[in-house]
């Protein structure tokens, strides 16, 4: 029997492939070795590709899109209500296979090596810049333990820093100027990456012509409109911009019965670093 969508459960090494029929029927469901699965899934060159939107799944859409496949990808909480009975390789690459069926639902795009690109230096700095807030919150903390409290905000830390350790009646030990003036140096050259993964983004977004386009609108500068862009892409896959909101999390959550609608705060669902930029 023909063979119409294959669900791949993704792994590291070891893939559960699942195909079924155009009546949803399972064909075969079996494991392959990563080295196995491209060869095995060129034997069936007009069947659509189903894979949940997970680690790797961009690779293998755009590696799939090249060969002519039709490609979906599908977010993993879509996949989840489809999976029967107890959890394991075989249920979740046929649950795949139910969900990629449904007609009502978006499918997402795999990324293109320049939004690959954009969002590597985007986690990057993300990183770099939770761990320069975890330094700054603990240099206050060890400076509270010598009877020392600063105002709010990292410049003046950063500027009353040097003032204590040159001073010599500020109550700290020598040891604890050593260690003081190791973090405040950890602290720069967090400033350093930061620096430079931002400059990287610019450069970046003055060759995209889809970032330059967002950074028309008022208020957007490089950082959203590329982050926007390695996200969402051209935004084609969007019916209007409630729906890109709507993916963001920022329209209000819903309760409604009985004809009454009831409204509460932002879903929160979505991209959480995109949502939470300036």
């Amino acid at each position: 029997m023909k063979v119409t969508l294959i669900g791949i459960d993704l792994a590291k090494n070891v893939f559960q492939v699942c195909g079924i029929n155009q009546a949803g029927k399972s064909i075969f469901n079996r494991a392959l070795r990563r080295s196995q699965l491209m060869a095995f899934l060129l034997k069936y060159p007009d069947s659509i590709i189903a894979m949940e939107a997970c680690s790797g799944s961009n690779y293998w859409g755009r590696e799939l899109l090249s060969k002519g496949f039709e490609v979906r990808l599908i977010p993993p909480q879509h996949v989840k209500p489809f999976v029967k009975g107890n959890k394991n390789d075989r249920n979740d690459a046929f649950a795949i296979c139910e969900a990629a069926l449904r007609p009502s639902l978006t499918f997402v795009q795999p990324r293109t090596l320049e939004q690959t690109d954009m969002i590597l230096a985007h986690r990057i700095r993300e990183r770099n810049v939770e761990q320069r807030t975890a330094l700054i919150n603990q240099i206050r903390g060890l400076l509270n333990e010598y009877g020392i409290v600063i105002a709010q905000g990292k410049t003046r830390l950063k500027v009353v820093i040097p003032e204590l350790l040159e001073d010599p009646n500020s109550g700290l030990t020598a040891l604890a100027r050593q260690y003081f003036q190791a973090l405040l140096e950890e602290w720069q050259q967090l400033d350093t990456t930061i620096k430079n993964l931002e400059s990287n983004i610019k450069t970046q977004a003055t060759s995209n012509e889809q970032v330059s386009r967002l950074m028309s609108i008022k208020g957007v500068a490089e950082i959203t409109a590329t982050a926007a862009v390695s996200f969402a892409g051209n935004g084609a896959q969007y019916h209007n911009g409630r729906h890109f909101a709507a993916n963001l999390g920022l329209v209000p959550r819903e309760h409604s019965s009985g004809g009454k609608q009831k409204l509460g705060r932002i879903t929160k669902r979505g991209n959480r670093y995109l949502r939470r930029l300036p």
